[in-house]
């Protein structure tokens, strides 16, 4: 077995290091003066920490208060780029105890694939039934543009050199001058990261946050994608010897950045244009690398081998086709090269010649005939790697590199809808309908072949442009492939006209097209997201109604009778609460899942998922085995955000890792649904106890939030909600409508706020009145509770992200922000309130686990916390400090500006998962 104490004793290892290197880089530029100001401030905190002392905290508040430009600013930075380092260290870790399991014998690590196939294996399924599982396996991950990623690029790049050079540091094989030369390399990295600004000098726009996310493609993903797929198969074949599994492309990536234009006035049709290419440049290049790499390989001569006739032939007339005399291989008898030659013309050629390939299936039929001809002259069990892995890629990844959703407002396409059917005498005012009328009026031009469009438009802008991007979608499909843009959502949809209305702008611009015999052919999917409470209750009549509906059944048809439905985690949680806003995300999964199945329609849901607890947050595995287990077949499709793009897929390791989890939990659960052995996972009874919980909770919830009416004053006051706004973390306005109003201000800024300030009101309040009134009902509830933990995915995951979520949060240094609000009264009424519940669910929490503390049951995430709980506080006192200097100041100073922002920075590092 794996020594965890020898693995934690490496860890905390590498933190001494990294301290130790960045305590000299402070003495160097800072002196005695800042390193010892730092130790003194570190020690107060954790002092403070072991047992709380008047004497101790007024000496720390004075310290702090006392502090000067420019230490102020270095004593910042000190605990913001310790928890750099801290992360990288535990990136580090994942990645040596993953290699430990590796070179364990007959030891598999939990969630890895040669786990979950042994435990397929168990399921005895018959083989044509474990194809069928392969076969509905899908996930696909979307990277938004969204969130709270704090980091800038050129500090990612140094947090990877770093990692890399420990995981250098842990091999045996090092002489006394690599090791020297690696800890030089280590200490010149550390520097390089004091040096850099981590702040951003102005708000990215679009195509940073496009370039941003290509980055992820370009490092990793790119190849650490087919690896997942690899690897499955090779277990699989090594597990089920009688059999050859050919393991189809399941785990796609896709991406919002550059697409969506929700509350986003900066995506532009010509941004979503310009992302394509962008996509479509970085996937080019890559195929290049690996086929001017290929080309060194092949060098097979037909002197020595046979190849294939279709192959010879088809040389000599590309040759012809597409290569000059000087671009052409010139050994003859090199047939695989010289069609080398001719494939590498044709990828440098794709969108701006005749000469290029006009789309991916072209250029894979290429390489699978250069693959067919060359296993003929291959030994049968040893398969080609490289040109294989470069097949897979193309089917991957196509000519697009990953799908882009197109997402924007139900009322936007309302209003365009509206001008368009008054200007050809349709509808005078088209919005005041009731809803039968709008779905009657839609239904009746869904089913007539003539255009509703102006020739010479005569729209107002904002109809212009929702037409535009229709257009521009269709453009797309003929230039990147239909693949490159499949999915529409449609954000607050509330009632099947809201579907039923892009589907009328996609006919207008020719995605969707109705001929004159009556056939259809549709080539977008068209999704709703159900975001708040209210939304995921009516989900379920929603699609019933558009099911039903013969206009919306055609285009479904044409579609392969596949619907995706997003579901969003931050409204709803935002609206009532995490416990509430899960069980209704639960239920509505259940009920549309089910009536579905009765329409013959296969669902895929789409989990708008955030990195916070306050918005979803957690592991891609438990994410996905804490739905019910029915609607997993059907594929699963998450968003990743946030700090979760560098956290998850800044180093090849970590990345496999990750994927490697979700495959894995994926593949177990879905053969587990069709094994004869499947037991009930879900008991009525554990419904009912949700059900009753989440009311009370909601009640909760909402009594605070909604009906208080000094409850807005005091999170706009006791947070740096307003100071976030400078943090130049992303191009999207902080609210829809740059209102003040409570509906209109975005999820990400409202948990932002809520964690900066370490109340996480989000991620975990009311839950504990929620259980506590359940257990109260009847004492026996908290036997039937603790049984529902240890028995359901879903309730496991929902009790382990509240452990987390109370770890993180912390009521004693939360209460240092009550003194920014301006009225004391409300600030200690409130605030008692949030504590009175943290102690609540926290009692409730531990009764239904059994723990004696949090996490127990995780003892490395709990120690990480531990860990880094007595550097986070510091700056939490610094913050609320300086913002009581910002905000009693009228023009305050820019570096007063900068050290509040850099404090916002320090924390989201210090905690981790805050976007």
């Amino acid at each position: 077995m794996i020594e965890t104490i020898d693995n934690n004793a490496k860890l905390r290892s590498d933190v001494k290091k990294l301290g130790n290197i960045l305590g000299e880089i402070l003495i160097h530029h800072g002196g005695m003066e800042l390193f010892n100001k730092v130790e003194t401030i570190r020690e107060l905190t954790k002092t403070l920490r072991k047992e709380y002392n008047q004497e101790t905290y007024n000496e720390l508040k004075n310290e702090i208060s006392s502090l000067e430009p420019p230490m102020r600013q270095y004593v910042i930075r000190a605990f913001s780029i310790y928890f750099h380092l801290i992360n990288i260290a535990e990136q580090n870790h994942r990645i040596r105890r993953r290699k430990q399991y590796l070179l364990e014998e007959n030891s598999y690590q939990k969630y890895s694939l040669e786990d979950a196939v042994s435990r397929v294996k168990e399921y005895d399924l018959s083989k044509d039934a474990l194809e069928e599982v392969l076969n509905d396996l899908s996930i696909e991950l979307i990277i938004t543009a969204h969130p709270t990623e704090a980091t800038k690029r050129s500090v990612l790049e140094i947090q990877k050199r770093i990692s890399n050079i420990l995981i250098q540091l842990d091999s045996n094989n090092l002489t006394k001058k690599d090791r020297i030369n690696l800890e030089d390399s280590l200490f010149n990295e550390v520097t390089a990261l004091w040096q850099t600004d981590e702040l951003r000098h102005r708000k990215p726009k679009v195509l940073d946050e496009v370039r941003n996310g290509l980055y992820y493609f370009d490092e990793t993903l790119f190849d650490i994608i087919p690896s997942v797929h690899e690897e499955l198969e090779l277990q699989l074949n090594e597990t089920f010897t009688d059999h050859k599994f050919e393991v189809p492309n399941f785990l796609h990536f896709g991406s919002w950045i550059g697409g969506d234009r929700d509350g986003n006035p900066n995506v532009t049709t010509d941004i979503t244009w310009t992302t394509l290419n962008l996509q479509r440049e970085l996937v080019l290049k890559k195929y290049d690398e690996s086929l001017v790499e290929l080309m060194k390989r092949f060098s097979q001569s037909t002197n020595r081998v046979e190849v294939s006739k279709e192959l010879i032939e088809s040389v000599v007339k590309e040759e012809q086709n597409y290569l000059q005399e000087e671009e052409r291989w010139q050994i003859d008898s090199e047939i695989y090269r010289r069609k080398f030659a001719i494939i590498i013309k044709r990828i440098r050629e794709v969108g701006k010649s005749n000469v290029g390939y006009r789309t991916a299936e072209e250029f894979l039929n290429d390489l699978l005939q250069v693959k067919n001809s060359a296993e003929m002259h291959q030994p049968l069990n040893h398969r080609l790697k490289a040109i294989r892995r470069l097949i897979r890629q193309v089917e991957l990844f196509g000519f697009h590199l990953a799908t882009l959703d197109i997402r924007n407002h139900s009322g936007e396409h309302e209003a365009a809808v509206n001008e368009m059917l008054r200007a050809v005498g349709i509808a005078d005012n088209y919005s005041a309908m009731s809803e039968a009328e709008k779905q009657a009026t839609l239904q009746n031009v869904l089913t007539d072949p003539r255009p509703l469009l102006l020739f010479e438009g005569g729209y107002t802008k904002e109809t212009e442009e929702v037409i535009k991007v229709f257009k521009m979608i269709r453009n797309a499909h003929k230039e990147f492939g239909k693949r490159s843009i499949e999915v529409y959502l449609i954000s607050m949809t509330q009632a099947p006209s809201d579907l039923l209305e892009v589907l009328v702008l996609a006919k207008e611009a020719g995605i969707y097209r109705l001929h004159a015999d009556g056939t259809v052919e549709s080539d977008l999917h068209i999704a709703p997201l159900l975001e708040t409470i209210d939304d995921l209750i009516a989900g379920p009549k929603i699609m019933k109604q558009l099911f039903e509906m013969k206009a919306y059944r055609n285009h479904l048809e044409k579609r392969g009778n596949h619907q995706e439905i997003m579901l969003g985690y931050s409204d709803g949680s935002k609206d009532g609460g995490t416990l509430t806003a899960n069980w209704k995300l639960f239920k509505a999964q259940q009920e549309i899942h089910n009536m579905a199945r009765e329409h013959n329609i296969r669902l895929k849901f789409f989990h708008g998922r955030g990195g916070s607890l306050g918005r979803g947050g957690g592991s891609l595995n438990t994410s996905i085995l804490s739905q019910p287990v029915e609607t997993l077949g059907d594929g699963v499709k998450i968003t990743e955000q946030g700090e979760v793009l560098s956290s998850r897929y800044l180093l090849e390791d970590i990345a496999y890792r990750n994927l490697e989890q979700a495959a894995s939990a994926l593949l177990e659960a879905c053969a587990r649904s069709r094994s004869s052995e499947l037991v009930n996972l879900r008991e009525k009874e554990w419904e009912d106890a949700m059900e009753e919980i989440s009311k009370y909770a909601l009640r909760k919830y909402q009594s605070l939030v909604f009906e208080d009416q000094d409850f807005l004053t005091y999170f706009n006051q006791a947070t740096p909600l307003n100071e976030i706004g400078a943090l130049n973390i992303g191009s999207r306005p902080m609210s829809r409508k740059n209102s003040q109003r409570f509906e209109d201000l975005r999820a990400i800024p409202w948990v932002f706020a809520w964690t900066q300030s370490r109340q996480m009101v989000p991620a975990w309040f009311a839950a504990g009145t929620g259980i506590e009134s359940f257990i109260n009902q009847d004492p026996s509830n908290l036997e039937l509770l603790q049984a529902m933990y240890k028995k359901w995915p879903f309730f496991r995951s929902t009790i382990n992200n509240l452990q987390m979520a109370l770890m993180k949060a912390d009521i004693a240094t939360a209460k240092e922000y009550l003194t920014l609000v301006e009225d004391q009264n409300i600030a200690q009424r409130i605030f008692n309130t949030i504590s009175d519940e943290y102690n609540r669910t926290r009692n409730m929490l531990l009764k239904i686990t059994g723990n004696s503390e949090l996490l127990d049951h995780t003892p490395n995430i709990q120690e990480s916390v531990y860990r880094r709980n007595p550097y986070v506080d510091p700056l939490n006192f610094l913050q609320v400090d300086l913002i009581k200097k910002l905000r009693e100041t009228d023009q305050p100073s820019e570096d007063l500006v900068t050290e509040v922002l850099l404090t916002i920075n320090g924390v989201a590092a210090g905690l981790v998962n805050t976007g």
